[in-house]
């Protein structure tokens, strides 16, 4: 039956390809993305979506199928800016270039490619009248994740009232199956001092040389972090240091370090401020530790606040998601997928991390080629991808419905 699904894969190859060369085509970073949204609308309505949708925030939902159960396939379709141009040595950012078997250009892995093997993946399945009648599918091309990942799913499910069974995440696995991933924090440490004149040091209090302990402190606090299996040890790095002065002829004021914080299992927001305002020159500085927030407008104006602390998710491999998951992978390409976990940080951190939906990832494309020059994507993949995701849906309605 799914191996089905993949002949017809095949058989929208060269479609799903130039639909994917469109929209990485359009630049879309992080609340620019209204071109590319409105686009897709478009081409979700001439596939046969039931339903086409923009949400307040600029999230695109589009809907096939009535049942009483809903799952939904995520993918974000912003993406980062493209960096040195200098390094684009192969191709340009825009416009896309299919060649080789490959496509190139600016969100192909990361992660418009998953966005539209979802969007065709769900269409095929209407389109072969193979929808199960009990489920609902959602596939959302959501918005402003790589500035806040998560944020887009507060937003959909506090306020869009959508509250899937499961969501597939689309964001690049090599084709694995991935079931978690670390968690992340931004914080950000203060000192503070008393300016006075450069000639005559002496007199003030420089905030610089308050935040050097401080500094070696968090080098020490990174290399003890313990193991923690199976997403590994979490990670503490100083990613901005600045500082405030009167002018360059003067002592510092102020000095504060931007920490990119990665938690593992049983690491929380909690624990995280706790270790930090135990660092001995933290207590000696009396420093100030502030839990970062994110609050930009997204490209229909919309402004949702949220703390910048992003919860670790996992789930465990027996779980009805997981399986029907490697089910669905085995019928699509007869073999036996790898299950694993991401290095990076997905919009699970909300959907699993914050409200305890399950989720299970499975993109084409390298994780590799996030946010790197000449970003690629094999072709094979999206089609792979397209076909999984069909192939995951009539799986996962075997299941049985979640207790209420």
């Amino acid at each position: 039956m799914s191996s089905k699904l993949y002949e017809e894969a095949k058989k929208r190859e060269d479609a799903l390809a130039n639909f994917l060369k469109d929209i990485v085509s359009i630049p879309s970073l992080s609340s620019q993305e209204g071109d590319v949204v409105k686009f897709m609308a478009e081409a979700m309505k001439k596939m046969g979506y039931d339903e086409v949708v923009i949400d307040g925030m600029g999230n695109l939902l589009g809907r096939i199928g009535d049942g009483p159960r809903v799952i939904a396939f995520d993918g974000h379709c912003d993406t980062v800016d493209i960096g040195d141009i200098a390094l684009w040595d192969k191709v340009k950012p825009y416009p896309a270039v299919i060649k080789d078997g490959k496509i190139f250009g600016r969100g192909t892995a990361d992660q418009k490619g998953g966005v539209a093997s979802s969007i065709y993946g769900i269409a095929m399945l209407k389109e072969l009248g193979m929808v199960p009648k009990d489920l609902t599918i959602w596939v959302v091309a959501s918005v402003q994740e790589e500035d806040c990942d998560g944020l887009c799913w507060q937003y959909i499910i506090q306020e869009g009232k959508l509250r899937p069974e499961v969501v597939v995440s689309t964001e690049p696995t090599s084709l694995q199956i991935y079931r978690g991933h670390r968690g992340r924090m931004e914080i950000e440490i203060e000192t503070k001092g008393v300016s006075c004149h450069g000639s005559a040091p002496e007199r003030g209090d420089n905030a610089v040389y308050k935040m050097a302990d401080i500094i070696k402190d968090i080098e020490k606090l990174n290399e003890s972090l313990p193991e923690k299996k199976p997403l590994g040890k979490g990670t503490v790095t100083i990613s901005h240091i600045r500082s405030t002065s009167p002018s360059l002829c003067a002592v510092a004021d102020s000095c504060t370090i931007h920490l990119d914080r990665r938690l593992t299992l049983g690491e929380t927001e909690e624990t995280t401020v706790a270790e930090l305002k135990a660092l001995p020159g933290v207590q000696k500085a009396k420093a100030e530790i502030r839990v970062l927030e994110y609050a930009v407008p997204s490209w229909t104006g919309l402004v949702y606040p949220t703390k910048k602390y992003f919860p670790t998710w996992f789930i465990e491999e027996s779980t009805p998601q997981v399986t029907s998951a490697v089910a669905g992978f085995k019928d699509s390409f007869g073999e036996d997928p790898v299950v694993a976990h991401w290095v990076f940080s997905t919009n699970g951190v909300s959907i699993a991390g914050m409200f305890g939906i399950p989720v299970i990832g499975f993109g084409p494309g390298h994780e590799r080629f996030a946010h790197f020059p000449n970003e690629e994507i094999d072709i094979e993949h999206l089609t792979r991808a397209a076909a999984f995701y069909a192939s995951f849906a009539v799986e996962y309605a075997k299941t049985a419905a979640p207790a209420k």
